[in-house]
């Protein structure tokens, strides 16, 4: 199993920190490892998106999945593959866990925490877990810093400026 937690402070609220990883397309912007979406479904606080996932430092075209979101208002988001017959393949192949947590802690800032967590299979396990071991982490901060400077730009640079 390979696991990743990244925690940042951000100059933001939780709520609008929460709101902008819901916003799948949004949040590809700062995620490399959200490939090209092909659809995304927002039902009060449950988003479902299908897309072709990137795992950094694995070559080749991972199968596309649907990934479900849910928000906990104020606190968190927890992500997972949505549940069968979506995902066949993937739920053979691999289990993945997923969370944002968002935390106030003082004059509009908030303490974030990153979390993935992904297991593979025996079969793959031998070659892909190493391989995420050594550049998932990179990533996952990278992702982070990425929401970050969006967030905390969003001020200082209106749309369509």
């Amino acid at each position: 199993m390979v696991e990743v937690i990244v925690e940042e402070t951000i100059r933001c609220t939780p709520e609008e920190y929460l709101e902008f990883v819901m916003d799948a397309g949004r949040y590809a912007e700062v995620d490399d490892k959200i490939g090209p979406i092909d659809w995304v479904r927002r039902i009060d606080n449950l988003v479902e998106f299908k897309f072709r996932p990137v795992l950094p430092g694995v070559p080749g075209p991972a199968p596309k999945l649907v990934s479900q979101m849910r928000l906990t208002p104020g606190r968190r988001v927890d992500v997972r593959y949505a549940p069968l017959p979506r995902n066949r393949l993937n739920h053979r192949l691999s289990r993945f866990s997923a969370s944002f947590e968002a935390k106030a802690t003082a004059d509009g800032v908030s303490k974030v925490t990153r979390m993935i967590s992904i297991e593979f299979a025996p079969l793959l396990r031998w070659l892909l877990e190493p391989i995420l071991r050594r550049r998932l982490p990179a990533d996952v901060r990278k992702e982070v810093h990425g929401a970050k400077q969006r967030l905390e730009s969003r001020g200082t640079n209106p749309p369509g400026n």
